[in-house]
C-alpha cells in the first residue's frame, strides 16, 4: 500500500483549478463569484443542503458573501482565502487506483500533475463523497491550515453528500 499523501505542511506541490478563475472574475470586487455546474435535482438539493449548513468560520477565516447569492458554495477569509464549490465535474484525470488524502473521512484528490509548484494555489476535490466538492485554498494557506480545514468541513460534508469514487 502507498503511503498516505498529506496536504498540509507536508504537501509541497499546486494546483491550478478552475475554482481559482472565480478570483480572477471577482476582479477588484470584494465578493468572490462561484461558478454553477449542470447539476440532477438531487444533486442540486445536497448542494443546497450542504452550503446552507457550511460553518460560519473555516480555519479561522470569517464567511463572506458569494456571488450569485445563491450559489452553491462559499467562501472564507475574502479573496485571499478558501472558496468551496459543490458540484464540481469528476476531474478529467481521475483513475480508481489514484490515491487520496483522506482527512477526517474525507478522501481529497489532487492530480500528480497538478502537485508541483508550492507557490500556486491547490484546489482538492472531495471525491469520495457526490456530488463532488472541491476547496479553492490559496498558496499562502497551503502549509499552514489546508488540514484543518478540510479536516472541518468533513462532518457537514459526510452529513449532507452521498458516498462517492473509492480512492486510496
Amino acid at each position: 500500500m502507498p503511503p498516505a499523501r498529506r496536504l498540509g505542511s507536508s504537501w509541497s506541490r499546486g494546483v491550478v483549478a478552475s475554482a481559482a478563475a472565480c478570483l480572477v472574475l471577482a476582479g477588484c470586487s470584494s465578493t468572490i463569484t462561484i461558478d454553477d455546474h449542470d447539476l440532477s435535482d438531487a444533486d442540486r438539493a445536497a448542494c443546497e443542503a450542504l452550503v446552507a449548513d457550511l460553518p460560519g468560520t473555516l480555519a479561522g477565516k470569517d464567511r463572506v458573501g458569494v456571488e450569485p447569492a445563491d450559489a452553491l458554495g462559499a467562501a472564507w477569509g475574502g479573496r485571499a482565502s478558501y472558496v468551496l464549490t459543490c458540484g464540481v465535474p469528476e476531474p478529467e484525470d481521475y483513475e480508481p487506483t489514484a490515491e487520496c488524502s483522506v482527512i477526517e473521512g474525507v478522501g481529497w484528490y489532487v492530480p500528480d500533475d497538478q502537485l508541483t509548484d508550492p507557490a500556486e494555489d491547490a484546489t482538492p476535490v472531495a471525491l469520495s463523497r457526490t456530488p463532488f466538492v472541491e476547496v479553492l485554498v490559496p498558496a499562502e494557506h497551503r502549509t499552514e491550515g489546508i488540514d484543518r480545514a478540510l479536516a472541518e468541513l468533513a462532518p457537514v460534508l459526510e452529513e449532507h453528500l452521498g458516498e462517492g469514487l473509492s480512492c486510496l
